[in-house]
């Protein structure tokens, strides 16, 4: 059995809504609402902050291969960043990969994928990438 380790991003109590509110560039604003409603509908979960900038989807304990450490993280989750938004897709990420040269611009790091803005996706094609990273 695992050692379950302590970590500082923890889900809060904190508004989401609040939280999308103070993005404070327009388009990120409004592009992550609409990303909230659909990984609500797919994920059929409440979104929570975690931390004070990621909006996490269902919980989960999450153990390491290499170390055997465990964490509690949240199933599916993005965060919408100064830079772009983030989605962290987690353990089922390798079920999307296929679907990725259909998104449009996007960059992707381990169990992360990278936008700008929705603007720049096929909208149809990200959701589709969702609902295969929460294993549907």
């Amino acid at each position: 059995m695992g050692k379950l380790v302590e970590i500082k991003t923890k889900q809060t109590d904190a508004s989401v809504e609040s939280f999308l509110n103070k993005v404070a560039d327009e388009t990120k604003r409004k592009d992550s609402f609409v990303i909230l409603e659909f990984m609500k509908k797919h994920t059929k979960e409440i979104p929570k902050l975690w931390g004070s900038s990621m909006i996490g989807f269902g919980n989960m304990r999450y153990k390491s291969p290499a170390t055997g450490r465990e964490v509690d993280w949240f199933k599916i989750g993005f965060s919408p960043r100064k830079a772009n938004i983030s989605f962290h897709l987690g353990m089922h990420m390798s079920n999307a990969t296929s679907l990725f040269p259909k998104l449009g611009k996007h960059k992707t790091s381990v169990g992360c994928l990278y936008i700008n803005k929705l603007e720049d996706v096929n909208i149809k094609v990200l959701e589709e990438i969702i609902k295969a990273s929460i294993g549907k």
